[in-house]
């Protein structure tokens, strides 16, 4: 009961960390390459002094599970850059809802390689989709620019590469969850070299933000979450993880004053709605009893 009340205050804060991700990024005023080169570089260093204060060994890697985090890597970094230039052209609120059509990119890369999906989860993938399609009917009867749209595009491009990452992360399970992550900061440090510009050492530049982004945002709130994930069952992680979309509607309403429409509003509550219940499994068969003391599987 302790590891679970511990779990449940780790989940808890990491999303509550994460929703104020997208207000730390915009207040730095840099290029989204920039703000994602120093979070990997920064991210790096914090998750290296945090594995090698927790004792834990590096895991073993082949070439296989090394090409395959690299690859997670490549998928993660293009994920932050994506969601990051849409937090620029729409609300960070309205990107973060739109971000969580997340799980059913999970579920349509699933039937392309082949797992059985449940008539439920196709059912919540059509009612996250009318959710999309209704806020789109915003712009159509709005005038906003085609900013908006290629914000939109932009967040489910996201959606994609995170999905991407995570499907990939699956066949990771070798490899200690922060072993991954460093690896994959490693990988967006690499990858984003070239175009990081030296930065001007001056009282202008950023650093306070850019080091909450890499030490508090990647390297703590990593750590916190892949530690909760250890110690909740699946339903309470999904329960918990929508803390991040509530929090970031919030900080966007709070820091900048951007509210969602009515259209926006209820095209978002049935996306989150449906991801709730494509991650809670509600609608799905419960399997039965045949003793006593049965877990259901997480």
């Amino acid at each position: 009961m302790r590891d679970l009340h511990k779990g449940v205050w780790q989940m808890s804060l990491a999303m509550l960390i994460s929703g104020s991700i997208g207000a730390f990024v915009l207040l730095s005023g840099l290029p989204v390459t920039e703000v994602v080169f120093w979070r990997c570089l920064i991210g790096a260093v914090a998750l290296f002094i945090f594995i090698r204060i927790g004792g834990q060994p590096f895991s073993p890697l082949t070439k296989v599970t090394l090409g395959l985090a690299i690859l997670g890597g490549v998928a993660l970094v293009v994920n932050w850059l994506l969601l990051f230039a849409a937090y620029e052209r729409i609300s960070i609120g309205l990107s973060t809802v739109v971000y969580n059509t997340q799980p059913f990119m999970l579920v349509m890369m699933g039937v392309l390689l082949g797992e059985r999906v449940s008539l439920a989860k196709w059912g919540w993938l059509l009612l996250a989709f009318a959710g999309v399609v209704i806020l789109l009917s915003s712009e159509m009867t709005g005038s906003r620019g085609s900013g908006w749209l290629v914000g939109i595009g932009l967040a489910l491009g996201a959606a994609f590469f995170y999905a991407l990452t995570a499907i990939i992360t699956r066949r990771l399970k070798s490899i200690a969850p922060q072993h991954i992550a460093f690896i994959q900061v490693i990988t967006g440090v690499v990858m984003l070299l070239p175009l990081a510009q030296m930065p001007a050492f001056s009282a202008e530049f950023p650093w306070a933000i850019l080091l909450t982004l890499g030490i508090l945002h990647t390297g703590v709130m990593y750590q916190l979450l892949y530690s909760a994930i250890q110690k909740l069952p699946t339903p309470v992680t999904g329960s918990l993880s929508f803390i991040y979309p509530l929090v970031a509607i919030v900080v966007d309403s709070l820091v900048f004053g951007h509210t969602l429409t009515a259209t926006q509003l209820a095209g978002g509550v049935l996306i989150l709605f449906a991801a709730a219940g494509n991650n809670l499994g509600w609608g799905e068969k419960k399997p039965r009893e045949r003793g006593v003391g049965i877990k259901t599987a997480n």
